[in-house]
């Protein structure tokens, strides 16, 4: 079994999600994010797991994930810093710097006008709990805690080496994601990040009247680590064909003949050819 500063050091090449069940029922987007984030950089995604918001389901499948993923993301609720705590049975500690920072930043609110942060009280508590993180006392903290925003008091904890716990609200998640690659690149297959690139195709045939170029086309690509796909567009007169890979100067060689043999033409965006007229027949699979 790996050590945490192990897992801290490793080539990325695998990423799993945890998402605590209330995300789901709030309708955030976090894990899409993450997905297109995790694209981007070249990173696979392997798992996106949902659970309830109970400690112990926590605690299962973050030990697990941690195990088995290169690189964990979930972002924290009520119970998370604890359930993640007790998963490698670690400590809650207050990080000094952390709430210093929520010090000097935090402005007064209409809601608790007479705030003090130098009295106990119920607000307080609240405050700190909040900058109460898991911390292995045997590590470098730097290593544990990043700050990815010099405007922002929120850290990214990092537990086990490799556990990444953000914010659950979105547009911290997000921002804090984004400035988390610098921290991330470096440990990439790819270290310059050129990341997936996905070529699009819009075909008028059908799913099964290209399914046999593309069985052939996959054979052939499969050892430059290019994937092919084909996605019926219900409702629209044209279906979708992919190529995905980190060789772009490849895919871009395949582009003539895969229009000539699917005898469609390559575009950006999905769709983006639709005549806007209602599909004359669904197409067929």
């Amino acid at each position: 079994m790996a050590s945490a500063d192990q897992r801290n050091l490793r080539t990325i090449n695998t990423a799993a999600c945890l998402i605590i069940g209330d995300e789901v029922l709030g309708g955030k987007t976090n894990s899409a994010y993450l997905a297109k984030w995790c694209f981007s950089l070249g990173i696979s995604l392997k798992r996106v797991e949902v659970i309830e918001d109970d400690e112990s389901e926590i605690v299962e499948a973050t030990k697990r994930m941690s195990e088995r993923y290169d690189f964990v993301v979930t972002s924290h609720d009520d119970i998370t810093y604890q359930s993640i705590a007790k998963a490698f049975n670690l400590p809650l500690k207050l990080h000094k710097e952390a709430f210093e920072k929520m010090r000097r930043m935090s402005k007064t609110t209409k809601q608790q006008p007479d705030f003090d942060w130098d009295t106990d009280s119920p607000a307080l508590r609240a405050k700190l709990r909040m900058v109460e993180l898991p911390t292995d006392d045997s590590r470098d903290v730097n290593k544990q805690f990043i700050f990815p925003h010099e405007d922002l008091w929120v850290p990214v904890a990092v537990v086990n080496g490799n556990v990444h716990i953000l914010p659950g609200v979105p547009r911290l998640f997000e921002k804090l994601l984004d400035g988390m690659k610098p921290h991330v690149t470096p440990r990439l297959v790819d270290p310059e990040g050129k990341g997936t690139h996905r070529v699009l195709f819009s075909t008028p045939m059908s799913e099964s009247a290209v399914a046999g170029y593309l069985t052939e086309l996959a054979a052939k690509v499969g050892d430059r680590g290019i994937k092919v796909g084909s996605y019926p567009r219900w409702e629209n007169k044209r279906n979708t064909v992919t190529l995905v890979g980190r060789d772009l100067a490849y895919m871009e060689s395949l582009v003539a003949d895969v229009e000539k043999n699917i005898n469609g033409k390559r575009v950006h965006t999905e769709g983006e050819d639709d005549t806007g007229d209602e599909a004359e027949a669904k197409p067929q699979s």
